[in-house]
């Protein structure tokens, strides 16, 4: 089976949900037996990766480094590269920006499957041009791809009830990582282990990051920071109103973007995570929190709610109040060896990439031989 994806910016150690899903996904796929290929933008794949990288082979294709335009000039060159060079069993596209050139992959002859990540049209940095053209590339992704793949039970119904089609469930998952003894990072950002809030995302308007800074001043947390983890792929000026905010309270650490051992450090020391965010598909930084074992406080936006968790760490979405009160609380517990485990247990138990990427090959073998095989 020769599997090619396209609509990423690239990966490893790309910062992005896609790229990160992306990151997982496709040496699970090669380790099944397909043959993987990933049309990455130029500007944004490590060149310390080469060509090759765990059996997957990636194809870099110039890109604009512009929010706007790269995705969709990109995938057009993406598809042209497609369907005369590469001419793979499926082309895979991920999310619903790219998917705006389906009609020109299957007019090509080409086998599409289309991963909706989330409704983007919802993200607070798009204008009303840029929604437009999202809801087309959903339109057309859901309606001319050969068959859909969604990561939450929230856009299947989406799906559903927009387009009329069915699509196949398959979520966002985790590895249980390693944890390092080590605390580079930490000394670096004058942060004590398992006294800081962690926020591990994009500096994006849906991630909230202002609601987390005035829920930390506000909770007044004795001896405890909170560290910002992410960059923008295009600064603008909610970026520097969050580093604004953050310079003006005390506490407020913004690390930048962070990969490898740092990211993991990062994750391993920290007291509570804290996804604020109006907008997720399936937070995979959650799901890497957890997995983690860190105690997690999130909004209860439907993407949210969907991971499963108990109650008592969800709030009411921009109740800094609330958000405030939830971090206290979870400040004030102890965060024992044995919570930790049993955290880390469930969510590899629920989120399993393994059985992702089987799942994924029999959408894949059902487009190309009309029936799943195998599983």
């Amino acid at each position: 089976m020769r599997v090619a994806f396209l609509g990423l910016r690239g990966f490893p150690d790309v910062q992005g949900g896609v790229e990160t899903h992306a990151e997982h996904l496709c040496p699970l796929l090669v380790e099944l037996g397909c043959e993987v290929d990933v049309i990455v933008r130029a500007p944004y794949q490590p060149e310390s990766i080469g060509d090759e990288w765990k059996g997957i082979r990636f194809h870099r294709l110039w890109a604009p480094r512009s929010k706007g335009l790269e995705a969709i000039l990109h995938t057009g060159l993406g598809v042209l590269y497609a369907g005369f060079v590469r001419r793979p069993d499926v082309l895979h596209v991920q999310a619903i920006g790219p998917a705006l050139m389906v009609p020109l992959a299957r007019l090509l002859g080409l086998r599409v499957v289309v991963t909706h990540h989330g409704p983007d049209y919802d993200r607070q940095k798009w204008g009303y041009f840029a929604r437009l053209v999202l809801r087309l590339g959903e339109r057309f992704g859901m309606r001319w791809s050969n068959d859909r793949i969604v990561i939450s039970e929230v856009i299947r119904s989406l799906v559903k009830r927009k387009h009329g089609r069915d699509s196949t469930l398959i979520p966002n998952g985790v590895v249980l990582p390693e944890m390092p003894d080590t605390m580079g990072a930490l000394v670096a950002f004058g942060l004590d282990p398992g006294k800081y809030v962690l926020l591990v995302s994009r500096l994006v308007p849906e991630k909230r990051h202002l609601d987390l800074i005035e829920a930390f001043q506000h909770a007044a947390l004795p001896g405890w920071k909170l560290a910002i983890v992410g960059a923008s792929d295009h600064p603008d000026a909610y970026v520097r109103k969050v580093l604004d905010a953050a310079a003006a309270t005390p506490g407020v650490v913004c690390t930048g973007l962070q990969t490898g051992l740092a990211l993991r450090e990062l994750y391993t020391h920290a007291g509570i995570f804290v996804l604020p965010s109006s907008h997720e598909g399936l937070p995979i930084a959650m799901l890497e929190a957890l997995s983690y074992g860190l105690p997690v406080v999130a909004s209860d936006i439907p993407a949210n709610l969907e991971v499963g968790l108990s109650a008592e760490h969800y709030f009411p979405l921009g109740d800094v109040a609330a958000l405030a009160a939830h971090m206290r609380d979870f400040a004030a517990q102890t965060l024992t060896v044995e919570a930790r485990e049993s955290r880390r247990a469930w969510v590899s138990g629920r989120f399993d990439w393994k059985d992702i990427a089987r799942r994924t090959l029999e959408v894949y073998q059902t487009v190309v031989y009309g029936a799943k095989h195998g599983g």
